[in-house]
């Protein structure tokens, strides 16, 4: 079958190392099935593995991707829930330390077919289509749990996204703009700013720059590049949430501000199968759709690869199958 999937690793030069082509059909395990994949999504975990983070030679070759939307065994139209826990975990499944996102330990997403736990298995409401559900189990679920599980951000609040541009950063402003929050947004491309306001956000930034009032939460993807700024923009009390750091991991702790001001700082990674099943209630009620940028055949994932590495992005790129 069709697959995109990684073959060796480079740093400097990650698209080195990816292949399209035929790969074996999927065989699942016990509890397993398998799901036609009719959309799937480009995420930066994907150029990631492609530089050997969270993956070991011998794991090689590895399918990629995270997400996907289509149709199980029984015909029924299905979202893939990308976290895969230990069957007797009990509870958020992001707590697991055995933990893994399908394309870690499992083959991922990007391929004609996939084999998944049939508990990672959730309905896919009518309401969307293939190509938007696709976008929700990585990039969407993760604003998601930024904005609600973590920063608990209420309507009225105000909220700093840095780097606007990618999935996460443009489901942040979606996601905020549909529940009340004030959103304001950082990019270094005056373009992506103006697309952000059009998208909802309130106020646009280039990266650095003094806010005109401090703000109750931050988003940080981006991470050294804008760790200062990210604290320096908080109120007393406020929180910085982090769910990456694509410019690096080693910024100035800024220690004396955080304990001074009472900030806190959250990690967050991915989201649960319950918040996933509440964030597509929320696409369903509120009318909010993913940011789409581009979408291909699976046939040429390097030209989305190729894009994404670039930058060159502004919502999600969606392979369909």
């Amino acid at each position: 079958m069709l697959a995109v999937a990684a073959t060796s690793f480079s740093t400097d030069d990650p698209l080195s190392g990816l292949r399209v082509g035929d790969v074996p059909e999927p065989t699942p395990n016990p509890g397993w099935v398998v799901v036609e994949v009719k959309a799937a999504t480009l995420n930066h975990h994907d150029l990631w593995s492609l530089r050997g983070v969270g993956l070991k030679p011998e794991q090689l070759p590895m399918i990629l991707g995270c997400d996907a939307a289509g149709v199980d065994e029984r015909g029924d139209e299905v979202v893939v829930h990308g976290v895969v826990s230990d069957p007797d975990w009990r509870g958020d499944e992001t707590l697991d330390p055995q933990r893994s996102l399908l394309s870690e330990r499992y083959p991922g997403t990007l391929a004609r077919r996939v084999a998944v736990p049939a508990r990672n298995l959730v309905p896919k409401p009518p309401e969307l289509s293939f190509e938007e559900a696709a976008c929700l189990p990585t990039a969407w679920l993760t604003a998601y749990r930024m904005l609600f599980t973590k920063a608990r951000a209420q309507p009225g609040s105000t909220v700093l996204v840095q780097g606007v541009g990618g999935g996460v950063s443009t489901a942040l402003v979606l996601l905020g703009k549909a529940v009340g929050l004030r959103v304001w947004v950082t990019s270094r491309s005056e373009e992506k700013r103006a697309r952000a306001l059009e998208l909802g956000a309130e106020r646009a930034f280039e990266p650095g720059q003094r806010l005109p009032e401090r703000v109750d939460a931050v988003m940080e993807t981006v991470g050294a590049s804008t760790w200062s700024h990210s604290v320096k923009s908080l109120r007393e009390g406020g929180s910085l949430v982090i769910c990456g750091a694509t410019s690096g991991d080693g910024p100035p702790a800024e220690l004396r501000y955080i304990f001074f001001r009472q900030l806190s700082v959250l990690g967050s990674t991915m989201g649960t199968r319950e918040e996933l099943e509440r964030l597509l209630r929320l696409c369903v009620g509120s009318g909010i759709r993913p940011l789409i940028d581009d979408v291909m055949p699976l046939a040429e994932a390097r030209r989305g690869f190729e894009a994404l590495l670039a930058g060159d992005v502004f919502g999600k790129i969606v392979f369909m199958v």
